[in-house]
């Protein structure tokens, strides 16, 4: 199990769009999985992966609707960052890039959280922890 690997895939309206936005807060593509239907967006290379897929072909893999997460939430997904600073800076790049924010920042004290929806509506968490002291005893 340590060679896992995540494949996280959301369903997109605008496949270019969405693929700009995500582009403009820096994140990088694989054109090996990426085509007409589909981006392979690198989160953590090796490791973790946003697939953002054109909303015919996500219907390909499922039964159910189409969640319109414009209306309703299933999935939040959160993304750490290595300073209050860079979550505010992700924060702002999504906004300039046509993104929203759905609430405030939050502080709670030994964490710092903020988020963004993206285009289509899916909720993007960002948090930066500071590191905690080891408990007594170990």
């Amino acid at each position: 199990m340590s060679n896992q690997q995540i494949y996280v895939n959301l369903p997109v309206k605008n496949l270019a769009a969405s693929r700009g936005f995500f582009a403009a807060l820096g994140f990088a593509f694989n054109p090996q999985f990426s085509d007409d239907n589909a981006a392979c967006m690198i989160v953590s290379e090796d490791h973790i992966y946003v697939m953002l897929l054109a909303e015919p072909f996500f219907q390909t893999f499922i039964t159910k609707k189409i969640a319109d997460a414009r209306t309703s939430t299933e999935v939040l997904l959160c993304l750490s960052r290595d300073s209050r600073a860079a979550v505010d800076d992700t924060v702002a790049r999504a906004v300039a890039a046509g993104g929203s924010i759905p609430r405030e920042a939050q502080d709670h004290g030994f964490m710092y959280q903020h988020a963004f929806e993206d285009l289509d509506g899916h909720i993007w968490e960002l948090a930066y922890m500071e590191s905690m002291p080891p408990s007594e005893g170990q």
